[in-house]
């Protein structure tokens, strides 16, 4: 512990700040700010002067991206040492860059690498060297995933399993879901004008025509029930991403109460898939209008 260079007066202007307590940042901080002074009170560094938090902000940003680049450049060592090799990365002098099939499960699993981001116009995911541990360890599942997820690989499942009852089963889902309906309690029906986590996702409810749901369809497509449980049908739309970004989440995940009941205020963890999902679409949206007048214009033209 660092002990107080002298006494500070209460009247004296200046910021604090903490460090993380190893001697090669403390002793860069100092050599940064010669006037700063361990205050033992507060438990932080006290720098002096009207522009002290400003320049403690930016040099805090300096030794951030000095750090990422370390990082990085680590990471890229990593990589050239052992490499992954995949035709579905390429390593580029930033990033690594990451292009499959769609698949859920691909999805969930490269969200959950440190900085990976999505490149809507590029249509690929980035990972930057720094998290090239991170995406060694989920590189199996989401290889496998890509690979489940080619088109030759799709239709060979599927004439596998035709006529059978899981392609009977499939359908019927498929089904059901374009119904757009959910089954909710009968006395305890969710708000029309909050996002509502469920078993099928995060969505909005218009409302009920008071249509009962019968116990084996709700168990056969959306959750358990007990026999005497009452539900009706609600029906619902996907939420807009203005929507999802104003919804204020719950503190806790859904308990078993909740989810027995068949919806629950959604977490932020929940919220932001939803809104990284409705940002995707928007853009999907956005390009699809662009290629169509695009085209428009096209034939117009001499």
């Amino acid at each position: 512990m660092e002990k107080a260079d002298q006494e500070i007066p209460s009247t004296v202007v200046g910021a604090t700040t903490d460090l993380p307590h190893d001697r090669m940042t403390v002793e860069r901080f100092r050599a940064t700010f010669p006037r700063a002074r361990w205050n033992d009170d507060l438990k932080a560094w006290f720098v002096p002067g009207q522009t002290a938090q400003k320049r403690i902000g930016r040099w805090l940003a300096e030794m951030e991206a000095e750090a990422d680049a370390f990082a990085d450049e680590k990471g890229r060592d990593a990589f050239a040492f052992d490499p992954i090799e995949s035709r579905y990365l390429k390593a580029a002098a930033a990033t690594l860059q990451i292009r499959t099939p769609f698949s859920k499960t691909l999805v969930h699993e490269i969200r959950e690498i440190p900085y990976a981001r999505w490149d809507a116009d590029r249509r690929l995911w980035t990972v930057p060297y720094r998290s090239f541990e991170d995406l060694r360890r989920r590189w199996p599942k989401i290889e496998a995933a890509a690979e489940r997820g080619e088109p030759e690989a799709r239709k060979a499942r599927q004439a596998a399993i035709k006529g059978t009852d899981e392609d009977a089963a499939s359908k019927a889902k498929a089904r059901e879901r374009r119904r757009k309906r959910y089954p909710v309690p009968v006395n305890n029906v969710p708000p029309f004008d909050h996002a509502i986590g469920t078993h099928i996702g995060i969505v909005f409810f218009i409302g009920t025509d008071g249509e009962l749901a019968d116990a084996e369809t709700v168990r056969a497509f959306y959750f358990d029930t007990e026999n005497d449980d009452v539900y009706t049908w609600a029906s619902w739309r996907q939420g807009s991403l203005e929507e999802l970004v104003t919804t204020w989440p719950a503190r806790l995940p859904p308990c078993d109460t909740e989810r027995k009941r068949g919806w629950w205020i959604p977490t932020l963890d929940a919220l932001r898939d939803a809104r990284r999902d409705a940002r995707s679409k928007r853009k999907s949206r956005q390009r699809r209008d662009g290629a169509t007048s695009s085209g428009e214009r096209s034939t117009d033209g001499p």
